[in-house]
Formats: C-alpha cells, structure tokens, sequence
C-alpha cells in the first residue's frame, strides 16, 4: 500500500507540475509564514526593552536569558529536522510537528507578549524555552514540506517564492503597526506589544488550518534504508560539501544584511541628519523587497539558481558602494538606492534556500536517505549565523573607529560610519556570489538526479549507504 500510495503522489505531482502547483494553493500552503515572520521582528525590537522599562527586569539578566534562548533555539532546529524525516503517521510525516508546534508557538507567544503583572527572569526563560521549541517544530517541518512539494527545479523555487514573500509580508506588517502607533502613543511600548502580539495570534490559528490543509504531503517511500546513528549522520552532513557551499553563502547574505540593518538608523540619525526617517528607510527597502519576489521568481526560471543568485548578489554589493557617494542633504539619492536595495534584498536568500532541496535530492543517491527535514534544519543555522556575524563585527568596528551612538561625533567618526554600513555589506555579498560561483548542481545535473531517484525508487532494492 504505501509503494502504491508513493506512486501516486509521484503521478500526481508530475501532473502538477507540467502546470505549475496552483496560486491559491501555494498562497494558502504558505501563509504559516506571515505570523512566524512577524513573531520575529517584536521579538528582538520591543520584548526587551518592554520588560526593562516596564516590567524592571535588569538589562544583564534580559540579555543572558536570550542568549540561553538562543542557544536553545539553534540546537532545537537539527534535533526537530532529524526526527521529522523519520516520523511515520498516517498524516505524514511534517503535519504532526507543525500542528504541535502551532500549539506550542501560540502558548508562547501569548505568555510572552502578554505577561503577567509582574514576570520575572526564570518566567523569561521559561516562555522563550517553550516559544522557540515551537518555532522550530513549524519552520523546520514547513521548510522541508515545501521542498518536497515538486522534484521540478524551477517550480522549487516558486514554492520558495511564495514563503518568502509572505514572510516579508508578515514583516511588513509588524513594522507598519508600530509605525502608524506612533504617530499617537509613541511611549507605550506596552501597547505597542500587545498589538503586536495579538496580530500574531490571530493570525496564526487561520494560518495553520490553511497551510496543514492546501497541499498534499508526499508519503515516505515503502523501504527506506536502516536510520544511521547520530555520529554517522553528523559526519555526513559536515562532509556534504555542497551542502556546506550553500550554507556559506547564506551565512554571508545574512551577515551583510545584518550589518545594514544594525547601522542604518545610526546613518540616517547622526550621518544623514534625519531622524525622522530612521524607521522609514527600513520600512521602504521592506515595501520595495515584498515586490522584489516575482521579480527575481522571472528571472530565476530564466538563468538558474546560482546564476540568479550570483547576479542579486553582486547588484547588491554595488548598492551598497553607491552609498559612499551619499552625503548629507542628499535624500533623493539615498531614498533611490533604498528602494533599489528592496527591489534586490532576498534575491540571494529565496535562491539558496531552493537549492537545498536541491542538494538534499543529491544527498539521497549518493546515500539513500532522504534528509531534507535535517538538511533545512541546518540551512536554518546560516540565518541565526550570519546576523550575529554582522552584528559582532559592525557595531565593535565602528565603536572602534570612534563612533559613538550618543552623538558628538567627529567628521572622521561618520565618515567611518559610512564606509562600513557601505563597505560591510558589499564585501558580505561580494564573498556570497564567490562561494556559489562554480557551484555545480544546475538544472541539467538536477533532472538528471531525479531520474536517478525515480528509478530506484521503482525498483524495490534499497542501495547500500555509502558517504
């Protein structure tokens, strides 16, 4: 029954995909992405500052409790994508993991934007332990579902198209709440949290229904060879040199943005002398970026992943060289190379994280295990990796070179303020494009890879592993 129920998948998605897996569906599918993504941003902008000011939680103790949280976070994600790929229910093998962790995500978001009278650090802990369980029980599951819904390398990365693009959706809207907000109560940072976290929650129920509901999960193969142990699975991954490719790329994408994103109110306040569009700024590149995904979805089909990919990285790294010719009082130019940079943000992003699904289909001849559940769970790590790269590496430096947030700083401090939120990124994506630069899995190599899949899994021999 289940070799039978497997070829019928594969019958059906070859189906679907000589016309593309339908709009609605994929919007639907996808739609788990805008709470998650909008639970993020509040998560770093407001939760700290709301439970210093408001709740008196000393800054140390905020600051350990989210550095236990992340740790937490970063070692949930393999141990989720590993056992995830090899969970066996009649509703799949993602389905459980995401509608358990909805739950666990809702608890800890409620208990989290909406505290008690008077929370205290373990009761921190304790939410963001059962908060980030959660968030890793949906992406890791959801990202891995989306990879398997089509074998067809193009319609992979409209999948991946789709989730990112409700992603800044939902970022867009956690950033527009708190703006419009404060234009009338810009002090009630406890307000501001509870909308926030009510938008989170209710769209998370709606959300879940629609993304366990719209699309078929393919059922796991009827033999499957025997579970390698921790060590040996361990061993694999780190050898995966494509794998390894991909995540390095990532993680430099990530660190450069990061480092854009850490600097670029400090360059509108003290460099650009306009303080009122510290949030804009930020709030126009997100605009510009929600539009940015059909764009580079169109071009993707034209020239490839890593063409795509290479291509978004190198526009962006001359962006951001574009803005050592920016000086005080010129607003036009900064707003066209602000708006320029959306058009382009997450180009590098939608395209490497629709190779892994890519690389995971290699990973599987090669060794006969589908890992695409742990694969994505790794992928995760280049995301949490590279902001703490940038962040680690930019704000020291400019610190460094004489920088001071407070103001009163010398014309040699903001220029040296400028030439790093510059520079940074630019560098950051000039390494990613040089990383991917001769990465060998293409769309040829692919279709042939999955020929190689079909037919084994047609035949009722499992291959030995091999590394």
């Amino acid at each position: 029954m289940a070799t039978l129920a497997f070829d019928a998948f594969e019958q059906a998605r070859a189906t679907r995909i000589d016309r593309g897996l339908p709009a609605g569906r994929l919007i639907a599918f996808g739609s788990l992405a805008i709470p998650i993504a909008g639970a993020g941003l509040p998560l770093a902008l407001f939760v700290p500052q709301l439970y210093a000011t408001h709740y008196g939680l000393s800054l140390a103790a905020i600051g350990l409790v989210f550095l236990i949280g992340r740790l937490w976070d970063v070692a949930s994600d393999p141990i989720v994508g590993a056992l995830s790929d090899r969970t066996r229910t009649r509703w799949g093998r993602r389905r459980p993991w995401i509608a358990a962790g909805g739950l666990a995500f809702g608890l800890g978001a409620a208990l989290l934007f909406f505290p008690p009278v008077a929370p205290s650090a373990l009761y921190l802990g304790l939410v963001l332990f059962v908060f980030y369980a959660g968030w890793s029980m949906i992406e890791v599951p959801f990202s891995a579902w989306g990879g398997e819904l089509s074998g067809q390398y193009h319609e992979r990365t409209r999948v991946v198209t789709y989730q990112g693009t409700l992603r800044a959706i939902g970022l867009l809207l956690v950033l527009v709440i708190p703006t419009i907000l404060e234009q009338f109560r810009p002090d009630d940072i406890a307000l501001k949290m509870q909308i926030v976290g009510g938008f989170t929650l209710l769209t998370l129920l709606p959300a879940l229904l629609l993304t366990l509901t719209a699309l078929p999960e393919p059922p796991r193969p009827a033999q499957e060879p025997a579970s390698d142990g921790f060590w040996r699975t361990t061993t694999l991954i780190v050898r995966d040199r494509l794998l390894l490719r991909v995540l390095a790329s990532d993680a430099a994408v990530t660190a450069g943005q990061s480092v854009r994103a850490g600097l670029i109110v400090f360059f509108a306040v003290h460099y650009m002398g306009l303080p009122t569009w510290a949030s804009g700024l930020y709030l126009l590149q997100f605009l510009f970026g929600v539009a940015a995904g059909p764009i580079w979805l169109a071009i993707g089909r034209r020239w490839g992943k890593r063409r795509t990919a290479i291509a978004g990285e190198l526009a962006q790294a001359a962006i951001n060289l574009g803005l050592l010719f920016v000086f005080p009082g010129m607003l036009p130019l900064l707003l066209a190379l602000t708006i320029a940079q959306g058009l382009t943000q997450g180009s590098g992003n939608l395209m490497l994280r629709a190779m892994v699904a890519d690389v995971a289909d290699a990973h599987e001849l090669r060794t006969g295990h589908n890992r695409t559940g742990l694969f994505f769970s790794v992928f995760s790590l280049s995301a949490k990796a590279g902001p703490a790269i940038g962040a680690g590496i930019a704000l020291p430096l400019v610190a460094w070179l004489g920088f001071s947030a407070r103001g009163g700083n010398a014309p040699e401090a903001l220029e040296a303020l400028k030439y790093v939120f510059a520079l940074g990124p630019a560098i950051a994506h000039v390494i990613a494009a040089s990383i991917i630069w001769r990465f060998p899995l293409d769309e040829a190599r692919h279709a042939d890879i999955r020929r190689a899949l079909d037919a084994r899994r047609a035949t009722p021999t499992v291959p030995t592993n091999v590394a």
